[in-house]
Protein backbone atom coordinates (compact mmCIF):
# COMPACT_ATOMS: atom_id res chain seq x y z
CA UNK A 1 0.00 0.00 0.00
CA UNK A 2 1.33 3.43 -0.93
CA UNK A 3 0.50 6.38 1.29
CA UNK A 4 1.12 10.04 0.48
CA UNK A 5 2.59 11.99 3.38
CA UNK A 6 1.55 15.62 3.06
CA UNK A 7 4.06 17.97 4.71
CA UNK A 8 2.79 21.57 4.86
CA UNK A 9 5.83 23.83 5.06
CA UNK A 10 6.61 27.44 5.78
CA UNK A 11 10.37 27.84 6.20
CA UNK A 12 11.21 24.31 7.33
CA UNK A 13 14.44 23.84 5.35
CA UNK A 14 16.45 23.10 8.49
CA UNK A 15 14.17 20.31 9.74
CA UNK A 16 13.16 18.74 6.41
CA UNK A 17 16.19 16.51 5.72
CA UNK A 18 15.69 14.60 8.95
CA UNK A 19 11.93 14.36 8.49
CA UNK A 20 12.21 13.08 4.92
CA UNK A 21 14.89 10.55 5.89
CA UNK A 22 12.48 9.06 8.44
CA UNK A 23 9.57 8.58 6.01
CA UNK A 24 8.93 4.80 5.83
CA UNK A 25 9.33 2.76 2.65
CA UNK A 26 6.16 2.79 0.57
CA UNK A 27 5.22 6.25 1.82
CA UNK A 28 5.55 9.12 -0.67
CA UNK A 29 6.54 12.50 0.83
CA UNK A 30 4.79 15.48 -0.73
CA UNK A 31 6.03 18.86 0.51
CA UNK A 32 3.66 21.80 0.12
CA UNK A 33 5.73 24.98 0.04
CA UNK A 34 3.58 27.77 1.48
CA UNK A 35 5.62 30.87 0.55
CA UNK A 36 8.89 29.81 2.18
CA UNK A 37 11.88 32.12 1.90
CA UNK A 38 14.58 29.75 3.19
CA UNK A 39 14.88 27.36 0.26
CA UNK A 40 12.43 24.80 1.63
CA UNK A 41 11.35 23.67 -1.85
CA UNK A 42 14.92 23.19 -3.05
CA UNK A 43 15.85 21.20 0.05
CA UNK A 44 12.77 19.01 -0.38
CA UNK A 45 13.57 18.22 -4.02
CA UNK A 46 17.21 17.52 -3.17
CA UNK A 47 16.04 14.88 -0.70
CA UNK A 48 13.68 13.19 -3.14
CA UNK A 49 10.32 14.70 -2.19
CA UNK A 50 7.66 15.85 -4.61
CA UNK A 51 6.95 19.57 -4.16
CA UNK A 52 3.69 21.46 -4.63
CA UNK A 53 3.54 25.24 -4.35
CA UNK A 54 0.58 26.87 -2.59
CA UNK A 55 0.67 30.66 -2.72
CA UNK A 56 -2.41 31.25 -0.58
CA UNK A 57 -1.05 31.63 2.95
CA UNK A 58 -2.34 29.44 5.74
CA UNK A 59 -1.96 25.97 7.22
CA UNK A 60 -5.32 24.83 5.85
CA UNK A 61 -4.48 26.08 2.37
CA UNK A 62 -1.24 24.09 2.36
CA UNK A 63 -2.86 20.91 3.69
CA UNK A 64 -5.73 21.09 1.21
CA UNK A 65 -3.36 21.62 -1.72
CA UNK A 66 -1.38 18.56 -0.68
CA UNK A 67 -4.44 16.34 -0.35
CA UNK A 68 -5.71 17.45 -3.76
CA UNK A 69 -2.31 16.73 -5.32
CA UNK A 70 -2.02 13.29 -3.71
CA UNK A 71 -2.52 10.32 -6.03
CA UNK A 72 -2.91 7.56 -3.45
CA UNK A 73 -6.02 6.17 -1.71
CA UNK A 74 -4.68 7.05 1.74
CA UNK A 75 -3.09 10.31 2.84
CA UNK A 76 -1.24 11.25 5.99
CA UNK A 77 -0.67 14.80 7.18
CA UNK A 78 2.32 15.56 9.34
CA UNK A 79 4.01 18.67 10.68
CA UNK A 80 7.39 19.10 8.98
CA UNK A 81 9.29 20.60 11.90
CA UNK A 82 10.77 17.34 13.17
CA UNK A 83 8.64 17.25 16.33
CA UNK A 84 6.78 14.16 15.09
CA UNK A 85 8.30 10.94 13.78
CA UNK A 86 7.09 9.75 10.34
CA UNK A 87 8.14 6.23 11.37
CA UNK A 88 5.01 6.13 13.55
CA UNK A 89 2.68 6.57 10.57
CA UNK A 90 2.28 2.85 9.71
CA UNK A 91 0.76 2.23 13.14
CA UNK A 92 -1.84 4.94 12.50
CA UNK A 93 -2.56 3.66 8.99
CA UNK A 94 -3.15 0.16 10.42
CA UNK A 95 -5.88 1.66 12.62
CA UNK A 96 -7.84 2.68 9.50
CA UNK A 97 -9.11 -0.89 9.41
CA UNK A 98 -12.38 -0.09 11.14
CA UNK A 99 -11.93 3.67 11.38
CA UNK A 100 -12.36 6.65 9.06
CA UNK A 101 -9.84 8.98 10.65
CA UNK A 102 -6.89 8.19 12.91
CA UNK A 103 -5.10 11.00 14.72
CA UNK A 104 -1.96 11.17 16.80
CA UNK A 105 -2.15 12.32 20.40
CA UNK A 106 1.13 14.00 21.26
CA UNK A 107 2.98 12.60 24.27
CA UNK A 108 5.96 14.86 25.08
CA UNK A 109 9.38 13.33 25.66
CA UNK A 110 10.96 13.96 29.05
CA UNK A 111 12.14 17.52 29.44
CA UNK A 112 10.20 18.98 26.52
CA UNK A 113 8.93 22.48 27.19
CA UNK A 114 5.44 22.68 25.68
CA UNK A 115 4.34 26.34 26.03
CA UNK A 116 1.51 26.77 28.52
CA UNK A 117 -0.59 28.85 26.13
CA UNK A 118 -0.42 26.15 23.46
CA UNK A 119 -1.28 23.37 25.93
CA UNK A 120 -4.16 25.37 27.40
CA UNK A 121 -5.68 26.19 24.02
CA UNK A 122 -5.37 22.60 22.88
CA UNK A 123 -7.01 21.27 26.06
CA UNK A 124 -9.93 23.72 25.96
CA UNK A 125 -10.74 23.05 22.31
CA UNK A 126 -10.52 19.27 22.72
CA UNK A 127 -12.77 19.37 25.77
CA UNK A 128 -15.33 21.21 23.66
CA UNK A 129 -15.00 18.63 20.88
CA UNK A 130 -15.57 15.80 23.35
CA UNK A 131 -18.55 17.45 25.02
CA UNK A 132 -20.36 18.80 22.00
CA UNK A 133 -19.45 16.32 19.29
CA UNK A 134 -18.68 13.19 21.34
CA UNK A 135 -15.27 12.88 19.73
CA UNK A 136 -12.73 10.80 21.68
CA UNK A 137 -9.91 13.31 21.15
CA UNK A 138 -7.37 14.96 23.42
CA UNK A 139 -5.22 16.66 20.77
CA UNK A 140 -5.90 18.77 17.66
CA UNK A 141 -4.19 16.23 15.47
CA UNK A 142 -0.95 17.54 13.92
CA UNK A 143 -0.52 13.94 12.70
CA UNK A 144 -3.48 12.20 11.06
CA UNK A 145 -4.36 9.66 8.39
CA UNK A 146 -7.52 9.13 6.34
CA UNK A 147 -8.76 7.98 2.96
CA UNK A 148 -8.17 10.75 0.43
CA UNK A 149 -11.51 10.79 -1.39
CA UNK A 150 -13.53 10.64 1.81
CA UNK A 151 -11.41 13.44 3.28
CA UNK A 152 -12.05 15.70 0.32
CA UNK A 153 -15.73 14.75 0.46
CA UNK A 154 -16.04 16.30 3.92
CA UNK A 155 -15.74 19.71 2.28
CA UNK A 156 -13.49 21.38 4.85
CA UNK A 157 -13.35 25.08 3.92
CA UNK A 158 -11.02 26.64 6.49
CA UNK A 159 -7.68 27.58 4.98
CA UNK A 160 -6.02 28.92 8.11
CA UNK A 161 -5.27 27.49 11.54
CA UNK A 162 -8.84 26.31 12.03
CA UNK A 163 -8.50 23.53 9.44
CA UNK A 164 -7.83 20.62 11.85
CA UNK A 165 -10.71 21.64 14.13
CA UNK A 166 -13.16 21.98 11.23
CA UNK A 167 -11.98 18.59 9.98
CA UNK A 168 -12.85 16.99 13.33
CA UNK A 169 -16.21 18.76 13.53
CA UNK A 170 -17.19 17.69 10.03
CA UNK A 171 -15.98 14.15 10.70
CA UNK A 172 -18.26 13.99 13.74
CA UNK A 173 -21.20 15.40 11.80
CA UNK A 174 -20.63 12.82 9.06
CA UNK A 175 -20.71 9.99 11.58
CA UNK A 176 -17.07 9.04 11.08
CA UNK A 177 -15.31 6.65 13.41
CA UNK A 178 -12.37 8.60 14.83
CA UNK A 179 -9.54 6.92 16.70
CA UNK A 180 -6.70 8.46 18.65
CA UNK A 181 -3.28 6.91 19.12
CA UNK A 182 -0.36 8.13 21.20
CA UNK A 183 2.64 9.47 19.27
CA UNK A 184 5.94 10.83 20.51
CA UNK A 185 6.29 14.62 20.62
CA UNK A 186 9.84 15.92 20.43
CA UNK A 187 11.51 19.34 20.25
CA UNK A 188 11.52 21.00 16.85
CA UNK A 189 14.51 20.09 14.70
CA UNK A 190 14.91 23.71 13.63
CA UNK A 191 13.20 27.04 13.19
CA UNK A 192 10.38 28.44 15.29
CA UNK A 193 6.76 27.36 15.57
CA UNK A 194 4.30 29.66 13.82
CA UNK A 195 1.65 28.86 16.43
CA UNK A 196 3.02 27.70 19.78
CA UNK A 197 6.26 29.66 19.31
CA UNK A 198 4.59 32.87 20.44
CA UNK A 199 1.60 34.02 22.46
CA UNK A 200 0.39 35.99 19.43
CA UNK A 201 0.52 32.93 17.20
CA UNK A 202 -1.38 30.88 19.77
CA UNK A 203 -4.05 33.59 20.13
CA UNK A 204 -4.57 33.76 16.36
CA UNK A 205 -4.89 29.97 16.21
CA UNK A 206 -7.29 29.95 19.17
CA UNK A 207 -9.52 32.53 17.46
CA UNK A 208 -9.57 30.39 14.31
CA UNK A 209 -10.45 27.33 16.40
CA UNK A 210 -13.35 29.02 18.15
CA UNK A 211 -14.64 30.51 14.93
CA UNK A 212 -14.96 26.97 13.61
CA UNK A 213 -16.56 25.65 16.80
Amino acid sequence: MTVTVVLPCLNEAEALPGVLAAVPDGYRPLVVDNNSTDGTAEVARAHGAEVVTERRPGYGAAVHAGIVAAATPIVAVLDADGSLDPAELPALVAELDGADLVIGRRRPVAGLRWPWHARLGNAVVCRRLRARYRLPVHDIAPMRVARRDALLGLGVTDRRSGYPVELLVRAAQAGWTVRERDVTYRPRAGGRSKVSGSVRGSIIAALDFWRVL
